[in-house]
């Protein structure tokens, strides 16, 4: 018996779910968890955004919410060229997860604000004070 990618697409989504079965999605509605993801750290824009996924198209707004949280943290400060590879980075989970179905829909987004999240912690890493040994 053959399983094929939809074992591989099920381990992803469960990936994706483990860590929300960890945390409750802190607000009942949308738009408040979107409120919620603008006043709080890019990290933790992302905790919230995983708590309250659903796997499917309705997720892309809470990933929105999370990229333009995290891109707060680094895109003002991105040269042309490095600006260019943020996007092809972007640009390389919506090829990833080019298939069709609600539920890929939402893998490329969390892939992107994935992305999103790596720029702004490297900024900020490189934005603190080296510490004295």
């Amino acid at each position: 018996m053959r399983l094929g990618p939809g074992l591989a697409v099920l381990a992803v989504v469960l990936s994706f779910a483990a860590p929300a079965a960890a945390e409750d999605c802190p607000a009942k509605s949308r738009e408040e968890v979107v409120t919620a993801m603008k006043a709080a750290t890019c990290n933790r824009a992302m905790q919230i955004a995983s708590a309250c996924a659903a796997g499917a198209t309705g997720d892309v707004g809470l990933t929105d919410a999370v990229e333009e949280r995290c891109e707060g943290d680094f895109l003002t400060r991105l040269k042309a060229p490095q600006k260019r590879a943020y996007q092809r980075a972007k640009d390389a989970c919506d090829r990833k997860y080019s298939q069709e179905g609600t539920m890929y829909i939402s893998l490329a987004a969390f892939c992107r604000a994935g992305v999103a999240q790596r720029y702004s912690q490297r900024a900020l890493k490189a934005a603190s004070p080296v510490r004295a040994r």
